[in-house]
């Protein structure tokens, strides 16, 4: 929107690299603005506890799941647990059925892959400023293998998850959607993500398409 503030981002990795690569890449995006980088899950912390309540407060952060001793899934509940209001988007280069849930289950807004466009990634950033749930194809279908299914139908949904969908076809994203139905913020983005799983969805605007197609509005 013309002369809304970019969304400020942070990116957390342990690889100097991958750091530098990315901040180079977000200034292609003039509604993206880099505020800081880490290298570890605890400096990400500490850094938020520094900019709390300043306009350098990061809106949404990049985080790889695997580092050294704090990992991506421990940093993102420890920052969520002080700053409830940062999203949190796992960006690495392992798709694991077991990291992808943990890294859901802690609170991430989203699972994507390194090997991403610079487009991909940077819609994943926008969506999860605006609370919705992107998720790797690739990490969808680990999430199947994990638990041994398949993506089902919209008839395989439980009437929770249909409510959901119904939210999220309405425009509505995570946080919200915890609001409108009075439940925990982890609890409704552990649902939209068995909405998406279900729906063999990669991200909400697929799943409000899908949600038209089987009559939930």
């Amino acid at each position: 929107m013309p002369g809304s503030r970019p969304i400020r981002v942070m990116i957390v990795d342990d690889h100097r690299i991958i750091r530098t690569g990315l901040r180079f890449s977000l200034l292609a995006f003039d509604d993206l603005k880099l505020v800081a980088d880490a290298e570890s899950g605890e400096e990400a912390l500490e850094l938020c506890r520094q900019m709390a309540d300043s306009t350098a407060m990061p809106d949404v952060i990049l985080m790889d799941m695997v580092m050294p001793e704090m990992n991506g899934v421990a940093a993102t509940q420890a920052i969520l647990s002080e700053f409830p209001d940062v999203r949190v988007l796992a960006l690495t280069g392992f798709d694991t059925g077991t990291l992808v849930h943990g890294a859901l289950e802690a609170g991430a807004t989203g699972y994507i892959l390194k090997d991403a466009t610079l487009d991909e990634l940077a819609d994943a950033i926008r969506a999860a400023h605006a609370g919705r749930m992107t998720l790797a194809p690739a990490a969808v279908r680990s999430l199947a293998e994990t638990s041994q299914q398949e993506p089902k139908g919209g008839g395989e949904l439980t009437d929770p998850e249909r409510q959901v969908l119904a939210l999220i076809a309405g425009g509505l994203g995570s946080s919200q959607i915890a609001r409108q139905l009075d439940i925990a913020p982890t609890t409704a983005m552990l649902r939209v993500m068995a909405v998406l799983f279900k729906l063999g969805a990669v991200d909400c605007t697929e799943a409000a398409a899908l949600a038209r197609n089987l009559g939930i509005d």
